[in-house]
């Protein structure tokens, strides 16, 4: 009874953060997926389009990190509505879609400005629930993820049907922008909290302890299974005799099981249900499984089955792995915690496409898949170095 009235308290501005984290996955998957399919329309090579398509990581890498550390410095919720304001107007630039070089721009600037409220959203979830259902609430916040993932492409394909790139820039702008307004209406404002000096041998120290780098390693490993599953499955549905909409089915089919079992497995790992390690750990070992199983027997049905699996594993792994950071990190550092685990997410998301390519470049697909499948499962030999579920704030954190 005692978590929860805690949970009631953080779930009012907890539905405004889960929005901003829809807003980035949408906006990502939208114009990425409506760039694939109008390259030829607006004269895109291969090559631009490559470029277009690796802009907007390519900020969140190198930027994610330094505002979650601002975020620590002048609190979350500048940090989050400013991102949010800005992503609503560089948004704008893109009403010259048709234009390359403009879509370029936008797509860049999208990036930047969701480097900066989409850390700073985890870490807002992170002190909203230290220690009191963090799993439960960032199962739900990745769920509202995974929900752009499913319906950004689909319904970015509609909006350019019906009034081309500059009405999904524009609905994406006006999107942003409402999402700041309620944050800024729902969200409370936490100061930023004291923080100690730390020298770089401090930092060198923190980013090498096992309650950083396990779940960091675990949040990337299973992203790099994401990412090349989103990018290879309707490749190998089309190899299989299955049309260009079975694949893109496919890639639906894994979101929705994320989209569902987040909220679950956290829900379960707040009731003591399961362990962090055990939770990751099955997680990875699913997913590997899923990517497995393309690798081995790749087929009509079993890649369905694999996606199910793959959805399912990183649904699992998630989750888990931002709670034992948020309960595990001193809250005045929180906010450099999360945006430094979302640039393994990034670098995961960038690495496992370029394993799987890379190899089936040189040899073949199935030996790409079945080396990131080596890869997911080989990242779950780093353990925890106990074997809890949560630490609150009375606890240590050694």
């Amino acid at each position: 009874m005692k978590s929860a009235a805690p949970e009631l308290t953080a779930r009012k501005p907890s539905a405004a953060l889960y929005a901003a984290g829809f807003v980035t996955a949408f906006g990502a998957h939208s114009i990425a997926a409506g760039m694939g399919a109008q390259s030829e329309n607006i004269g895109l090579t291969l090559l631009n389009l490559g470029i277009l398509l690796a802009v907007y990581d390519i900020s969140e890498v190198f930027l994610k990190p330094v505002f979650g550390a601002l975020s620590d410095r002048i609190g979350t919720k500048p940090v989050i509505v400013g991102g949010l304001l800005a992503f609503a107007a560089l948004s704008l630039t893109g009403l010259w879609g048709a234009d390359p070089l403009m879509l370029g721009l936008a797509r860049l600037g999208q990036g930047a400005a969701a480097s900066a409220f989409s850390p700073a959203s985890s870490a807002m979830v992170a002190r909203l629930t230290r220690g009191k259902n963090a799993g439960t609430f960032f199962g739900r916040y990745g769920s509202w993820k995974s929900l752009g993932y499913v319906i950004g492409p689909l319904l970015g394909a509609g909006l350019i049907l019906a009034g081309g790139f500059a009405l999904l820039f524009a609905a994406l702008s006006v999107l942003a922008a409402a999402t700041a307004v309620w944050v800024v209406v729902a969200v409370p404002n936490l100061p930023p909290l004291p923080r100690q000096r730390y020298t770089m041998l401090d930092l060198a120290r923190q980013a090498t302890e096992r309650r950083f780098l396990v779940p960091t390693l675990v949040l990337a490993a299973s992203t790099s299974a994401l990412g090349a599953a989103i990018g290879f499955l309707p490749a190998l549905a089309t190899r299989h005799g299955l049309d260009p909409l079975a694949g893109t089915a496919a890639v639906s089919v894994l979101a929705i099981a994320s989209v569902l079992i987040q909220p679950r497995i956290g829900h379960l790992r707040d009731r003591g249900r399961i362990s962090d390690t055990q939770g990751m750990t099955a997680g990875l070992l699913l997913t590997a499984g899923g990517v497995a199983v393309l690798a081995v027997a790749p087929g009509p049905i079993t890649i369905f089955i694999a996606a199910v699996a793959i959805g399912a594993g990183v649904g699992a792994a998630t989750p888990i792995g931002f709670a034992h950071l948020a309960d595990t990190t001193p809250p005045e550092r929180v906010g450099r915690t999360m945006g430094s685990a979302e640039l393994g997410r990034e670098l995961g998301d960038a690495g496992g496409p370029l394993l799987v390519g890379g190899i089936a470049t040189l040899a073949s697909l199935p030996l790409g898949l079945g080396a990131l499948a080596l890869v997911v499962a080989a990242a779950t030999l780093p353990r925890l170095a106990a074997d809890s579920g949560t630490q609150t704030d009375d606890q240590p954190l050694r």
